[in-house]
């Protein structure tokens, strides 16, 4: 059992958790090659914030999200990982990601990026 990190604010939530939430959220809102111990952990999201906020970004936002939750099925923690993206073109693009654990347990992360 991990505490939990809220996906809003990037604090623990005061929750304990017994599924990949936090590995979904750290994978995702670390820059990618950021990590001493691992270079490969992370994604390019964090290159979105310099982005207008045009559907295109959206399309990008998925794959980086994509790439960066790959290792997770390689690994065999997760036997389906599902992005989706909803832009209000306010600003802020959230992804919404559905993970389906080993157990067959699934559940969701939403992560807001912020865009121009």
């Amino acid at each position: 059992m991990d505490r939990e990190i809220d996906t809003r604010t990037g604090d623990y939530s005061g929750k304990t958790i017994n599924h990949l939430q936090n590995a979904v959220y750290l994978r995702l809102m670390t820059p990618l090659g950021s990590y001493w111990a691992d270079k490969k952990l992370g994604s390019l999201l964090y290159t979105l914030e310099r982005e207008k906020d045009l559907q295109s970004v959206s399309l990008l936002a998925k794959q980086y999200a994509q790439q960066a939750l790959q290792p997770i099925l390689d690994d065999g923690r997760a036997v389906d990982i599902s992005v989706n993206t909803m832009q209000a073109h306010n600003g802020m693009l959230n992804l919404n990601i559905q993970v389906t654990q080993l157990t067959g347990e699934k559940f969701v992360v939403e992560c807001p990026v912020r865009v121009i």
